[in-house]
């Protein structure tokens, strides 16, 4: 198995090195199971076990391996198995708040070259949240592209990507339909070999026939959305990394209807460039842009240069960053002090056993 072909690259073998001389291999991630995972090496697909060591110092879930992931494993090849017992690190990752958990980072991809925005040109189109989905993505590492989907639903394309285009500055907008094939050459050149591209995206807005048209086949589970508001539902259940016949790589992830931000301080300056820009213009370097004096981004809401509905998404967005971070700081000291629990419980053990 090329491991090239995957994405293997000098970044990783230079982090791989001193494990190598442990006599184990590196391999990547392609599924995630419940408890297992299923990896890809030089011996072909593998399916893995975590090794208690590496479970036992794992302190957030961001320590345990996700899709995208390279890992340090010990293959069984004669058994089709391996232990996983390492992570080596992300060059990129997209992660969000996990859902219905209180503070818990989940790791959507790693490793990404570049993240597709999905959405659809439909009534589940909505600027706010391609915002919140751009945020997420300039934080994460990959560089960001929007695929505008059901261009052939759409009346009028053109403005739609005009209002695109004023939310997302400087980031490539493509207007395609999956059903009909229409534009998806476009797609094709962020798929060379050995790259890695990420869909995201709501339920229902098409990423699961984006997979199976790019793939020529019909490799993930379709399902209308209804008729009714256009509100999808989940049709690919896990993520999974998938090699392309163009050479590239692509995880397909389940749609998200909650998308909660998860430490995205860089995120902000990349997707509200223009605000930013304004702000530092503001006579009070603290200014809230409500109303107080000198302020460069009211002038600009006034002037009609910036949408006021931007605005109110930016300040929500930042409230909600706020608040994550109140929330995580604490968590993180308790967590901090877990870890130090179960080296000093390991070394009293160790003493008497001695």
């Amino acid at each position: 198995m090329n491991l090239e072909a995957f994405g293997w690259n000098s970044f990783f073998q230079n982090a791989f090195a001193p494990h190598e001389q442990e006599g184990r291999e590196p391999a990547r991630v392609i599924l995630e199971h419940k408890h297992l995972y299923r990896v890809v090496s030089r011996h072909g697909e593998l399916l893995a076990d975590l090794a208690g060591k590496l479970t036992w110092n794992a302190v957030r879930r961001e320590d345990y391996p996700a899709v995208g992931d390279w890992v340090v494993i010990q293959a069984r090849p004669e058994e089709q198995r391996a232990t996983i017992h390492a992570v080596l690190p992300r060059r990129s990752k997209f992660s969000r708040k996990a859902a219905w958990t209180t503070m818990d980072e989940q790791i959507v991809a790693a490793n990404v070259d570049t993240v597709l925005l999905v959405s659809a040109l439909n009534h589940n189109f909505n600027l706010r949240r391609i915002e919140r989905y751009l945020v997420l993505a300039w934080e994460s590492g990959a560089n960001p592209v929007i695929v505008l989907n059901k261009a052939d639903l759409c009346p009028d394309v053109t403005q739609k990507v005009r209002e695109t285009e004023a939310v997302a500055i400087g980031v490539p907008i493509h207007a395609v339909s999956a059903e009909t094939g229409e534009g998806l050459s476009q797609l094709i050149p962020y798929l060379t070999p050995g790259k890695t591209v990420a869909l995201l995206g709501s339920s229902g807005v098409g990423k699961s026939t984006l997979v199976n048209r790019l793939m020529g086949r019909d490799l993930q589970a379709v399902q209308a959305a209804r008729e009714k508001d256009d509100r999808g539902r989940h049709t690919t259940t896990h993520r999974e990394l998938i090699a392309t016949p163009y050479g590239g790589l692509i995880i397909d992830t389940p749609g998200m209807r909650e998308l909660q931000l998860w430490e995205v301080s860089d995120g902000f300056t990349d997707a509200f460039a223009d605000i930013e820009e304004w702000a530092a213009q503001c006579r009070f370097r603290d200014c809230g842009h409500e109303a107080e004096p000198g302020c460069a981004v009211r002038a600009a809401v006034e002037a009609g240069e910036l949408d006021p509905a931007r605005l109110a998404n930016y300040r929500k967005l930042l409230r909600e960053q706020a608040y994550l971070e109140r929330k995580v700081d604490p968590q993180a000291m308790r967590e901090e002090k877990e870890k130090w629990k179960k080296i000093h419980r390991q070394l009293r053990r160790s003493r008497k056993q001695q």
